[in-house]
């Protein structure tokens, strides 16, 4: 048993739930690509578990230091989404349920590490080229329309 197995995440008797975090910057939105399963080496958000009694907008922003070593501050809650992966046999392989963020960038330059492969700030039009998580395009239009709104 894999210590993911050991867990629960794999085959989980219930949903997870995370928090991410797009970081925008001078139009430019903060993407990671995912160090770990599922998903290994797609373009995604920094983001993670929700640890018990911890607001999701703050598990974000804990996440988003861990992962990258970023500073920045939460404008808005975007559109929650789902990932539900399942094996050959039709069963339950992973199920997240992801509250994302739109966040203003605010200090420091992401460095990848255990948890993210690269780092790269992009355009919209230049994350068309890159391997991503399913849905990150919406998200990140949603992030950079809050940011600018609110600024």
């Amino acid at each position: 048993m894999t210590a993911s197995d050991a867990q629960g995440r794999r085959y989980p008797a219930r949903p997870y739930l995370a928090a991410s975090v797009a970081v925008v910057r001078d139009g430019r939105v903060l993407v990671a690509a995912r160090g770990g399963s599922p998903l290994r080496g797609l373009y995604s958000l920094p983001g993670g578990l929700v640890e018990l009694g911890e607001p999701l907008a703050e598990t974000a922003l804990r996440e988003l230091r861990e992962e990258v070593g970023v500073e920045a501050e939460i404008v808005a809650s975007l559109t929650p989404l789902e990932v539900i992966e399942r094996d050959a046999d039709g069963r339950v392989l992973h199920h997240f349920v992801i509250v994302p963020h739109a966040a203003r960038w605010l200090r420091h330059e992401p460095a990848p590490g255990e948890e993210a492969l690269d780092v790269r700030w992009v355009t919209l039009a230049e994350l068309a080229a890159l391997p991503t998580t399913e849905g990150l395009a919406e998200i990140l239009e949603q992030a950079v329309a809050a940011v600018e709104g609110s600024a």
